[in-house]
């Protein structure tokens, strides 16, 4: 007998349905932050804290917040472009445009994936005492076995918000067991650009301010099938990932301010913060923290290439979805590039790293003044344009790109 009475839901289960409504809300920021935390991003993060301690904590605030800027603005054009980023690109200025953003965006990619290789095999090879160019070859496979498997999109969303959850839980247990000190934390945001630090400044400005990285976020929205209406939890999502990219760096800087400082070693790569844990916490600490680093690296092994393989094939008109051949295709050809040479040298080549600072000189400031058009674009954007502080914030994160380009210049050719 129906007595016309509706059942409201449980409490519980209402707040199970909120929990996995936000966690259907994450996903394209936190694959960008997770592709950035690579293991050049955390040597450096490393490099600083062991050198510099908490002082230039406010270096990388401000290089999060650029970050976030260009993130935010290439999630609305996601939102509002019917078409990709690039093929709005081509339309605006013209097919060579085009090409250059995706044979751009595929040489920087392809010439720093051999860190990301090298980082995810001695992550592992430093735990099992075995090789590393074994676990590089094994990581490799493993990245192509997840491009092939059905839905890869939603399974490189799963893979990288896991990823991610990892590098929190073992670097803020490794930051819990080295107790930082507080003030000097609070002290370090308070600018001030000590002797010798300006190299380090710029470097981690390069690394953690990946204007391609931000770039493709329009394509994961796209990707993820959101539209104008999922604009509030875009934004939410968007911030949230970028902040807790510029966490893992700030603890990753505050471990080694802790750890390293006192014992005046030199970073040579994040694994060094992993050999320094072991005498004074054990075994599992160590471990722990590896754990961390095979997590950034192998994320970014995964974004970085599919990034590479993804604005290739859109730059020269073959698709830029994940399910499209050609862009499967030129994401292992990244992947295979990286491990080969992670494998024969060691090591990036001196040249290789010269020919990516000459690309990026070209590419990633025309990158950021594309996305700066495109969300400037009325016809494109309606309301969703760039308002007055987006504007003021991201020409002052344009100007940085085009100093460190002028950096790079003197750095290549007249030292």
């Amino acid at each position: 007998m129906e007595t016309g009475v509706t059942k409201s839901k449980s409490a519980p289960a209402q707040g199970l349905e909120k929990k996995k409504g936000f966690l259907n809300q994450l996903g394209p920021a936190f694959i960008t932050s997770a592709l950035v935390l690579g293991p050049g991003s955390l040597t450096l993060s490393s490099k600083i804290g062991a050198i510099y301690g908490m002082q230039l904590i406010w270096a990388l605030v401000i290089v999060v917040i650029f970050m976030m800027i260009f993130t935010e603005m290439s999630t609305r054009i996601g939102l509002a472009a019917n078409e990709s980023f690039i093929q709005v690109m081509k339309k605006k200025w013209g097919r060579t445009a085009s090409l250059l953003i995706g044979i751009g965006a595929f040489l920087v990619t392809a010439s720093f994936q051999a860190g990301n290789a090298l980082g995810s095999g001695l992550a592992v090879s430093s735990v099992t005492g075995t090789s590393a160019s074994l676990w590089i070859i094994i990581v490799t496979l493993l990245g192509v076995a997840f491009l092939f498997s059905k839905n890869f999109y939603q399974i490189l969303e799963k893979l990288m918000l896991g990823l991610v959850v990892l590098m929190l839980v073992s670097f803020a247990i490794t930051l819990i067991l080295v107790k930082p000190s507080f003030t000097e934390m609070l002290a370090g945001f308070v600018p001030i650009i000590p002797d010798g630090s300006l190299p380090l400044i710029i470097a981690i400005t390069a690394t953690s301010f990946s204007i391609v990285g931000a770039c493709y976020q329009s394509y994961l929205v796209q990707e993820k099938g959101w539209k104008l209406e999922h604009r509030s939890s875009g934004m939410r999502e968007t911030y949230l990932g970028i902040f807790i990219l510029g966490l893992i760096s700030l603890m990753i800087m505050l471990c080694a301010a802790a750890i390293l400082k006192p014992q005046g070693i030199v970073v040579n790569s994040v694994s060094d913060m992993g050999l320094a844990l072991e005498p004074l916490y054990g075994n599992w600490a160590a471990i722990l923290f590896m754990l961390g680093l095979f997590g950034a690296s192998f994320s970014s092994l995964m974004g970085n290439a599919t990034i590479g393989g993804a604005l290739l094939s859109d730059g020269l008109g073959l698709g830029s979805k994940l399910t499209s051949k050609s862009v499967k295709g030129f994401i292992i050809l990244v992947m295979a590039f990286g491990s080969l040479v992670g494998i024969i040298f060691g090591s990036a080549p001196v040249n290789m790293i010269i020919f990516a600072q000459a690309i990026t000189i070209v590419i990633v400031p025309f990158i950021a003044i594309a996305i700066l058009s495109v969300a400037n674009d009325e016809k494109i954007m309606g309301s969703m344009k760039n308002t007055l502080w987006k504007n003021v914030l991201g020409i002052a994160g344009l100007a940085v790109l085009i100093l460190l380009a002028i950096n790079n210049i003197i750095t290549i050719f007249f030292k």
